[in-house]
């Protein structure tokens, strides 16, 4: 039985890491992130899934204009990135033509139903169900237009296996002493979840990897081409899989791959708080585009969608609105501030590229979750295992094959 390598050790990797080893292969994950700064660990801890309708749709491109960060919005495209944008723009508008969103909702939406059992799954497995909470999330608005607006919009939305209600009259006003200003309406989803410590969650997922007989190198990967087949420098694998994130671009490229992704940036700010409940899930605030999340002693306000290359640098003035926002709001939530910034991995039609390599038959792949890659990883990880060891795979793998950019 030959080595498999895993290129990449943020979740997806992980969760198939595990997958594997249960399944009796030999695993070794490469991974350069020891200061685990991904946006597996970065993001908002949210389990979403409600989010069943791709972000490459008309009603997104209708939307941008308002949305544009100089108008106030969460939506960046910095002029100095054009390059990296534009070509991605274009494939983007091609993507949200309804033909094709409609056919992105029926492959995203069976992921989505299953995301909910395997996290359950994966996280019994792994000794920690306390990490995953099951209590869904709350989205808020000050302005009672934009509350109005808000609400009959996700009453009309799907939202698979969510289900929203109206907040009661204690959850609107629990809501409102969050701040300084009271909450003209409020609506909470039930079905979705939340993982309650992202670095307690690595911690686990590493120690259940390497407990089942796994290895991590802590070290770059350098792909290349032998014969045919795919080889990872410095490590003797067999079959490879890249689940690298926004650096799978690069990798897949030079073995051949056409990876139209682009680096669609996250920003986030975390604190010590002592007035945040600590059993609140999640809150959006929609007007402000922002996640607010607890995770035990800090609580996090998380924002943005930045189109970008991977090498940018950082824009301050990004922490600065999250940190207005907080202040503005009231919230319980005082400096100094961690700020960091992480690239999400984004194909212009919003779907992941879950497949086999036409290009080396040892290669495989499993990358460009863009804001799904926590909720996806253990739904994505069982596909992995079945695909890898030659099994049926639960759901078809077509939607997701890198080769539709081809």
């Amino acid at each position: 039985m030959g080595l498999i390598g895993i290129v990449g050790g943020g979740v997806v990797g992980l969760c198939a890491g595990i997958e594997l080893l249960e399944a009796g292969e030999c695993v070794a994950i490469i991974d350069d992130d020891a200061a685990a700064q991904a946006p597996s660990w970065g993001n908002a801890g949210h389990i979403a899934v409600e989010q069943v309708e791709p972000l490459a749709s008309m009603n997104t491109l209708r939307t941008m204009p308002r949305r544009l960060f100089i108008r106030g919005g969460a939506l960046a495209l910095p002029t100095l990135s054009l390059p990296a944008w534009l070509p991605f723009g274009l494939r983007l508008l091609g993507a949200a033509s309804p033909s094709r969103f409609r056919s992105g909702c029926a492959a995203l939406g069976p992921l989505l139903e299953r995301s909910m059992p395997a996290w359950e799954s994966i996280a019994e497995r792994i000794g920690a169900p306390e990490l995953l909470r099951r209590d869904g999330h709350f989205v808020v608005w000050h302005g009672d237009d934009a509350a109005s607006a808000g609400r009959a919009s996700w009453e009309m939305a799907r939202t698979g296996t969510a289900q929203v209600r109206g907040a009661t009259p204690d959850e609107r006003s629990m809501l409102s002493a969050l701040g300084n200003r009271g909450v003209a309406g409020a609506i909470r989803f039930s079905g979705s979840g939340q993982i309650a410590d992202l670095g307690a969650l690595r911690g686990a997922l590493r120690a259940a990897f390497i407990a089942r007989g796994g290895t991590i190198h802590e070290a770059s990967a350098v792909l290349g081409l032998d014969h045919g087949r795919a080889r990872i420098a410095g490590l003797d694998a067999d079959r490879v899989i890249v689940c690298a994130g926004v650096h799978s671009r690069g990798l897949m490229e030079v073995l051949g791959h056409k990876v139209p992704m682009i680096a669609e940036r996250g920003y986030h700010i975390r604190a010590n708080s002592s007035g945040w409940p600590e059993d609140l899930p999640p809150v959006v605030f929609e007007e402000r585009s922002m996640i607010v999340t607890r995770y035990g002693p800090t609580v996090q306000a998380a924002s943005f969608v930045e189109f970008s290359r991977l090498d940018a640098p950082a824009d301050p003035r990004k922490w600065e609105r999250l940190e207005r926002h907080v202040a503005q709001l009231g919230l319980p939530i005082s400096g100094p501030f961690r700020r960091w910034m992480g690239c999400r991995p984004t194909l212009p039609d919003y779907l992941p590229a879950i497949g086999r390599s036409t290009r080396a038959d040892n290669l495989y792949y499993a990358f460009g979750h863009q804001h799904l890659g926590l909720t996806l990883a253990p739904i994505t990880a069982r596909l992995v295992r079945s695909m890898v060891m030659g099994g049926q795979t639960e759901l078809p793998l077509a939607p997701f094959d890198i080769q539709r950019f081809a």
